[in-house]
């Protein structure tokens, strides 16, 4: 069967690199908070898991979100408080002020839901391309990759693509997957 895309994306080891590191690596922090958590809350999350582990973000996220889970609970809290409970991640004063700074904005400009738009979230302050797309995919299922330097570094050394810039990367493996996943939806896979 000759499908458009299909060959171009099954001569990749794409699939079987993802399946060896959801194998390797298991759940990630954002799959782990997908599941019990808002918009909002994995949105201060990736912000605050920038050039951070999740295995260090996870548990002062949680700790966090007991008290604290709506924009207006973030803006009330006094940002000294805040820095006291992001400390242990990295650039946790920046954080704390990022974190008030897009609750506020996210409360006037939004009416308190996070956006669902690329362009708007790149408007929020701490928020990037990765953490944008972080966002998109896990708050909102919606096709995204988070693509940082590492990834596009790796993808481009590896050979999955042949790009110049971190954005080129994650244009060029989002139409990989997109062609696998819709020729799959045409063989009627899942």
């Amino acid at each position: 069967m000759n499908l458009p895309g299909i060959r171009d994306c099954m001569g990749k080891p794409i699939l079987r690199i993802l399946a060896a590191l959801r194998r390797r690596q298991g759940a990630t922090m954002l799959e782990e908070l997908r599941t019990r958590s808002t918009p909002f809350q994995i949105l201060v999350s990736t912000v605050m898991s920038a050039r951070t582990k999740d295995s260090t973000t996870l548990p002062i996220a949680r700790e966090l979100f007991k008290d604290y889970r709506t924009p207006d609970d973030f803006i009330a809290i006094p940002v000294r408080k805040l820095e006291k409970l992001l400390y242990g991640i990295g650039f946790y004063r920046v954080k704390a002020r990022n974190i008030k700074q897009l609750s506020a904005l996210i409360k006037e400009r939004y009416h308190g839901r996070v956006p669902a738009e690329m362009d708007k979230l790149l408007a929020l302050p701490g928020v990037g391309r990765k953490t944008a797309n972080c966002v998109l995919c896990y708050a909102f299922r919606k096709p995204a990759i988070p693509v940082d330097v590492h990834v596009h570094r790796i993808s481009n050394r590896i050979g999955l693509v042949k790009t110049k810039t971190p954005e080129e990367t994650e244009q060029a493996l989002l139409d990989e997957l997109t062609q696998f996943s819709d020729a799959r939806l045409d063989l009627g896979g899942d």
